[in-house]
């Protein structure tokens, strides 16, 4: 997040573009026996902790499980009832811990930090476009959305 490894890396991690976390890059960021999830393997996450109860209301239908993923630091405070950013310590019932590292745009400008997780795919939309899924302070639910390859996003592993 602008560009600063001292004060943004060693909390946030790096945001990294599309071609990076791509599969068929041959310089994978992944270590041996890991990779970058695909768009399946994020609504299987989803899935899982919505039909196991980690919906902030505690019911099992409905995409309410931000809270059951976001980390207890770092979120923006928000007023709306079941949003990350509600009564912190309320947050991470999944273990999941993500924090709000922000993005950068396409055309290089760095916005959101303290108030968006954004993590890649390795899915990819459209030539122009990849999926990928966020968590924003002021909601209560996993977006998935397809943005443009060159934007700068988090990533998170899965084991093979």
């Amino acid at each position: 997040y602008n560009n600063d490894a001292t004060t943004n890396k060693a909390k946030y991690g790096a945001l990294y573009n599309w071609y990076t976390v791509n599969p068929a890059n041959p310089k994978k960021i992944a270590p041996a026996g890991w990779h970058v999830p695909t768009d399946a393997e994020w609504d299987i996450l989803q899935n899982y902790l919505i039909v196991s109860g980690y919906n902030w209301d505690g019911t099992t239908t409905g995409n309410k499980i931000a809270k059951a993923m976001a980390a207890q630091t770092d979120w923006s405070a928000s007023a709306n009832a079941g949003a990350i950013g509600n009564d912190l310590t309320k947050n991470n019932g999944s273990g999941f811990s993500s924090l709000p590292g922000g993005y950068r745009y396409n055309d290089g400008t760095f916005s959101y930090q303290s108030n968006l997780g954004d993590w890649w795919s390795a899915t990819e939309n459209v030539a122009s476009s990849a999926c990928n899924r966020n968590l924003y302070y002021d909601c209560d639910y996993l977006y998935r959305i397809s943005l443009s390859k060159s934007c700068g996003f988090s990533v998170r592993l899965v084991r093979d």
